[in-house]
């Protein structure tokens, strides 16, 4: 099975010098944990939700909050971005996808074409969606 079936192709991106506010918005407003980041329409890295709690202070929106805690959401993607990437193109195949997952720790894998400008997304869970799919369709 080709990566291109089961990558999600709707995904958001970021540039470089988006602030984390931007991003803290984009994931507060979706329902998704990866945001590409992009340069000049070339995949630079990948920002996930936990890269972004683990840049923001725990007490921004709190009594305690300080200027310093709230000065957190200026700072940029490219501060924050996770630039060792592993990548696919949609022509791959799902268990090439499957070999990255269980030998890293990455939790989504960048589709990218040979120009390694984003053509999609790909999480574990699409492949276990997918999985669960076949196997409603079988039993039926």
């Amino acid at each position: 099975m080709k990566i291109a079936s089961i990558m999600t192709k709707a995904f958001v991106s970021v540039s470089l010098d988006d602030t984390l506010l931007t991003i803290k918005n984009i994931f507060e407003h979706a329902n998704f944990h990866h945001l590409l980041v992009v340069d000049n329409k070339q995949l630079s890295g990948v920002i996930s939700d936990r890269d972004l709690l683990k840049a923001l202070s725990p007490y921004i929106g709190t009594a305690a909050e300080l200027p310093r805690d709230a000065a957190t959401l200026n700072k940029k993607a490219h501060q924050i971005l996770n630039r060792k990437l592993v990548t696919l193109t949609a022509n791959a195949n799902v268990f090439d996808a499957i070999d990255i997952f269980n030998q890293t720790k990455t939790s989504c894998i960048p589709i990218v074409d040979e120009n390694s400008i984003p053509v999609g997304i790909l999480t574990w869970r699409d492949i276990m969606k997918t999985l669960g799919d076949k196997n409603a369709e079988r039993r039926n």
